[in-house]
């Protein structure tokens, strides 16, 4: 499984990109969700959305983000509205599929694409 990011890039303090991820496999019944890493920090969870269609977001970015899907097209985004600096960071996409057992998950992920707010 690959997958591809893209959308990143430069924008100003309160306006909006859209991050896309493409999967080169089905992401029908897998969880897809975004995590961002900025410079000297850890990885952390953006936005998740189940194989069940349930979605849940950092609190940081509720509100202002929007994960979707189309499992048709083996295709994730992510509407970022309302960008702050302390949105910048390398915005990575990750595709988990569960197992019967947990201990058993899958994680992929793609090399990420950069996102830059400038105040």
């Amino acid at each position: 499984v690959q997958l591809q990011a893209s959308g990143g890039g430069l924008a100003q303090a309160g306006g909006s990109l859209r991050l896309s991820c493409a999967v080169s496999g089905s992401i029908g019944g897998v969880d897809m969700a975004w995590y961002r890493q900025a410079p000297g920090k850890e990885r952390d969870l953006v936005a998740r959305t189940t194989a069940f269609g349930s979605v849940d977001y950092a609190d940081s970015v509720k509100g202002r983000f929007t994960i979707s899907r189309e499992n048709a097209r083996n295709m994730v985004y992510l509407q970022m509205n309302s960008l702050k600096p302390e949105d910048t960071a390398l915005y990575l996409c990750n595709l988990h599929r569960r197992a019967l057992s947990s201990q058993n998950d899958m994680d992929y992920w793609g090399k990420g694409t950069l996102v830059t707010v400038s105040s």
